[in-house]
């Protein structure tokens, strides 16, 4: 099982976000059998085996074993991953593209940066995965709390400028056998977590 899978199909995002079967891809983070799993979300067996034969067909879940009980097989399902996150190329033409973006500081470029840092690890994890090699990768994820709007600025030309010096003293256009990085940098508020209402 995979801990995180990028869904690219346009047919597979549909069959995936699709309330009955997202509920029982959750389900099967172990592997059950359609009667098992009728039972848990209160369907009809053979509605569940419809879902489940869209999930398999889609590789969002995988045969983990077979049972046999007299003269019939019971076929137990898995999930292929632990989680699943949609690539912004399963919406085709339409996908975000940060090439697109005009403003560089407003949230919606950074929402497209994200979406192609989505859709370019998850391609890279699958060819990786295929060849059975392991993919390096860095990520630096942390929170700083700034006093003033006038400290986050400064803060800002700071990184700006250490990373440029980094990237001056370590990048080499010419090296052979070298392989391009992209190095993504972002930061954004945190969402407020909202206060718990008090008994009337």
């Amino acid at each position: 099982m995979f801990d995180i899978l990028v869904i690219d199909d346009p047919a597979a995002a549909t069959v995936a976000l699709e309330p009955v079967r997202s509920r029982l891809l959750a389900e099967l983070a172990a592997p059950a059998s359609a009667a098992t799993l009728a039972t848990r979300v209160g369907l009809a067996r053979q509605k569940v085996n419809y879902h489940l034969r869209a999930l398999e067909a889609h590789g969002l879940v995988r045969l983990a074993e077979e049972r046999k009980w007299g003269g019939l097989t019971e076929r137990l399902l898995v999930a292929s991953a632990a989680s699943y996150v949609v690539s912004p190329s399963a919406m085709g033409p339409v996908a975000v593209d940060p090439d697109r973006e005009v403003d560089r500081l407003s949230a919606s470029y950074l929402i497209a940066l994200g979406a192609r840092v989505v859709r370019e690890v998850g391609d890279l994890v699958r060819r990786a995965t295929q060849s059975g090699k392991r993919l390096a990768t860095l990520a630096v994820d942390t929170e700083v709390r700034f006093r003033s709007a006038a400290e986050r600025a400064a803060f800002s030309d700071e990184l700006a400028a250490a990373v440029a010096g980094l990237v001056s003293r370590y990048h080499d256009e010419s090296a052979p056998g070298g392989r391009a990085h992209r190095l993504v940098i972002v930061a954004h508020p945190l969402p407020q977590k909202s206060e718990p209402k008090e008994p009337s």
